[in-house]
């Protein structure tokens, strides 16, 4: 029973389009009907109106008493009745509470990771991946279809300095042993004024074709996509679909012939341009004046491409912050080439990692982020964390993996994405406090209760129940609504910070509430039981993993 629902069902025989508050006390109810917007409609003060209707409404079975403060009319929902239904149903759906079928026959897109082509994979792509995972992972449980495109960053003039630089100073030998260190070592040489005509002319030369230049760039994409792909097993991070700027390099001018045939392009400085100043988007930068392309052509291009292959609900482009005007920009040429689906494209914006000290991170190394070198620390240090805690733990490091990944994936999705965040390794790490570790942990006790105690019984009676059961049973109540709101704002935030609660609650039930010796040991099984698959179905909404023990 949805017990919220049930209450708005008594208000809406009164009242138009009643909303409900969650009370500031337990003491005050379980929900709130404010009745100060009501004032003015019926000439009343909100006390006067909250007297009125609470004479008009009754107590049902669900809603066992109704009590009037200050302009509020308060419900308290029948707390037994609110146990064994969530319980049972949780116990019944499993892993399938809170799925729906929102979705149903609608597929969504969403652009996530897309690392650049012989460069070290940026911890901006990091959150770009975490981020991107979770939303899709939130999608999936609402039942769309979702296709997840790593977008390589795998074409553009940068290509030109990165043969003029592998060719004038590359090494084969320093290639095969570190291929993505010299790739970036090379780049930095060529990336000066000096080279930058015969870069441009080794581009121009890609794009046309030329087999020297492409046997060389097809050399780089594949020794990155082979690092990259280290990484990507680390995080236990899959995609749907492998492509990159690439991959539309033969139909970018058919892009370029819309925009003249739609008369959107101009000439400036010989470059084409679509103008967006009436928009105050700038101008939109197509072709080069020496016929490359740009981000904005491929962007374009794919967009309209992937409309085609998969008629999406929504396309969800999640870059950092920094590329709000691209997209903009992008979104808005599309709309003028008259793609109704074009509002439907959102770019989703991250902000930045930071150190310790607030600034942009940086690793020992320099200003190069070399991300395996982040994991592998991250991993190494919960290993020793685990070996100080339990030394005679088994698949030590399987679950030391897990625990980094959890780590940093929490500590990256419990802010809010668009924020500025400090990575801090050690306090992601933390068992203690709103961390991946501690709601891991949180599992393993509650894992460790039922292995001790076994039950066949499938469904429950819940009777004289305490105070920490009621409010952990309420806590998993709220489930459904905590996903639906994440699906609403695009927000992953609200399922990490929602998780939290959860295990907070399961801790104080946990230290109050015994339940092996308890002549309520029954119902106490199934609350475990309870909890331990909404925590799994949470932490898995953002990519975290379980592990069985720590």
């Amino acid at each position: 029973m949805d017990f919220q629902k049930e209450i708005i069902k008594l208000l809406e025989k009164h009242v138009k389009n009643p909303t409900l508050e969650i009370p500031p006390s337990k003491e005050l109810g379980d929900y709130a009907f404010p009745c100060f917007p009501l004032a003015r409609e019926y000439k009343k003060n909100p006390i006067e109106i909250a007297q009125d209707l609470h004479k008009k409404i009754k107590p049902t079975k669900a809603i066992e008493k109704i009590t009037v403060n200050g302009g509020y009319l308060n419900f308290f929902i029948n707390k037994e009745l609110l146990a064994e239904e969530v319980i049972n149903q949780i116990l019944k759906e499993k892993e399938k509470y809170g799925n729906s079928h929102l979705g149903k026959n609608k597929t969504i897109v969403i652009d996530m990771s897309s690392p650049n082509i012989a460069k070290p994979f940026g911890i901006g792509h990091l959150r770009s991946t975490i981020i991107g995972n979770s939303l899709s992972e939130i999608h999936k449980k609402l039942g769309f279809k979702t296709i997840k495109i790593n977008y390589l960053g795998d074409w553009g003039t940068q290509f030109g300095k990165l043969i003029v630089g592998y060719k004038k100073f590359g090494s084969a030998t320093k290639l095969k042993k570190n291929p993505i260190e010299h790739l970036l070592e090379v780049y930095v040489k060529a990336n000066s004024e000096e080279y930058e005509d015969e870069a441009r002319a080794w581009f121009k030369k890609l794009e046309l074709g030329d087999k020297e230049a492409l046997k060389l760039w097809k050399f780089f994409r594949e020794l990155s996509i082979k690092e990259f792909d280290k990484i990507y097993k680390i995080l236990g991070i899959k995609f749907d679909v492998n492509s990159g700027e690439s991959y539309y390099n033969n139909k970018m001018q058919s892009t370029i012939k819309e925009l003249k045939t739609k008369n959107l392009l101009e000439e400036s400085e010989e470059a084409l341009v679509v103008n967006l100043e009436k928009y105050n988007l700038e101008v939109c930068l197509i072709q080069k004046k020496d016929g490359t392309t740009l981000y904005a052509t491929r962007d374009i291009t794919a967009a309209i491409d992937r409309y085609k292959k998969y008629k999406f609900e929504k396309m969800l482009y999640e870059v950092g912050s920094e590329q709000q005007l691209h997209f903009k920009q992008f979104f808005k040429v599309l709309e003028l080439l008259g793609y109704k689906w074009a509002k439907n494209c959102i770019h989703i914006e991250h902000g930045l990692y930071l150190d310790k000290e607030g600034k942009k991170f940086a690793t020992r190394k320099g200003k190069t982020v070399f991300m395996e070198e982040i994991l592998q620390e991250t991993i190494d240090l919960a290993k020793k964390t685990i070996e100080k805690k339990n030394p005679k733990l088994k698949n030590k490091d399987e679950i030391a993996r897990k625990i980094a990944i959890g780590a940093i994936f929490f500590g990256d999705l419990k802010n809010k994405r668009n924020n500025n965040i400090i990575f801090d390794i050690e306090r992601f790490l933390d068992f203690e406090g709103d961390t991946g570790p501690y709601l891991q942990y949180s599992y393993a006790r509650a894992n460790s209760i039922l292995e001790k105690v076994k039950t066949k019984k499938t469904t429950f009676k819940l009777k004289n129940l305490e105070e920490p059961e009621i409010e952990l049973i309420k806590k998993l109540s709220a489930f459904p609504d905590i996903v639906n709101q994440s699906y609403t704002h695009l927000n992953p935030a609200i399922i990490a910070n929602y998780s939290t609660e959860l295990a907070q609650n399961f801790n104080e039930f946990y230290h109050k509430c015994p339940v092996i010796n308890s002549e309520y040991k029954e119902q106490r099984i199934s609350i475990v039981k309870a909890f331990m698959y909404i925590i799994k179905e949470s932490l898995s909404l953002l990519g975290i993993e379980t592990v069985q023990e720590m």
